[in-house]
């Protein structure tokens, strides 16, 4: 007993005398689902990222039969007009994860910079910019998204441009919630007092103590903005031909012949799709515990 007691002091001063760092990492690691997805995160942007190594033949190259079943020339089949699936699949992922990154930082940003701007001056400029928001939040989501996709010419850019723009009113709440909170404490009161630049108290006293929600927030709208690249792409409003997406890559699946007789050429991007979202969301969850000061009480 007494050698337990022991332990569990050396182990509670080891937790006292650890970098913050050190502790989130700690948090983090024991939520298992989030450290094996952290892990197939990294060998997918590893896989996506060398496709032009890695893949057995160019994504729009014309090398096999059509619709021809997997075989040991075409692990993953090919597609109705003699394409590797498996060359597509990874450069597919390319631009699906260049799309949810791209959009997400740009409704990151726009939102970061409205809600630091709504929440520290408040007043005039918080009414004008919670209106604001309150507006684009009350569009329905998918309608909103798929209305800009109808105006504005199909593509790469415009999509990572049109669910960028979409995107930000939560980041923008978010963020203004924790400023109004952390304008009322003392470190930046005492800045204010001492007359430091606004760009100090906003960008070096305030967002460092705000990054921590944005950071979890932000794996949402990673998977979120996947998840409706992929529709956009499906319904023929996303990213166009030659060019592969997953969304893409299952719109030739709308015909029943193609479901029931070829599953290879819907299945493997249909699972890709579930396995980076799920995966995303998992690491989002297990950092939303790692960064909060109070897990440790739970």
């Amino acid at each position: 007993m007494v050698i337990s007691i022991v332990k569990a002091q050396d182990k509670n001063k080891s937790i006292a005398t650890e970098s913050y760092r050190q502790t989130v990492f700690r948090r983090f690691r024991r939520h298992h689902l989030a450290a094996a997805s952290l892990i197939v995160l990294a060998v997918l942007c590893l896989a996506a990222i060398l496709a032009p190594f890695i893949a057995p033949y160019e994504p729009d190259a014309i090398v096999g039969p059509f619709s021809g079943a997997p075989c040991k020339e075409f692990l993953l089949g090919t597609d109705q007009i003699g394409r590797d699936v498996l060359s597509r699949l990874l450069y597919a992922t390319r631009v699906s994860l260049l799309v949810g990154v791209m959009a997400t930082l740009l409704s990151t940003v726009i939102g970061v910079a409205l809600g630091l701007a709504a929440g520290y001056f408040g007043g005039v400029v918080d009414m004008v910019i919670m209106r604001f928001t309150d507006m684009v939040m009350s569009f329905p989501y998918i309608l909103l998204v798929l209305v800009a996709a109808s105006i504005f010419k199909p593509g790469l850019w415009n999509i990572i441009l049109i669910l960028g723009f979409v995107d930000w009113p939560g980041i923008a709440r978010l963020v203004r919630g924790n400023v109004l909170s952390l304008r009322e404490t003392n470190f930046v009161k005492g800045n204010i007092v001492a007359g430091m630049p606004l760009r100090h108290i906003l960008f070096s006293e305030i967002l460092p103590n705000t990054v921590a929600p944005i950071l979890v927030y932000g794996t949402s709208v990673l998977a979120l903005s996947m998840l409706d690249e992929a529709a956009l792409s499906f319904l023929g409003m996303g990213v166009q031909p030659p060019m592969a997406s997953l969304g893409n890559m299952l719109n030739g699946a709308q015909s029943l012949t193609v479901l029931t007789d070829k599953p290879w050429l819907w299945i493997p991007p249909g699972l890709l799709i579930v396995v980076l979202v799920v995966a995303i969301n998992f690491v989002g969850d297990a950092l939303r515990d790692a960064l909060d000061p109070n897990s440790e009480k739970r």
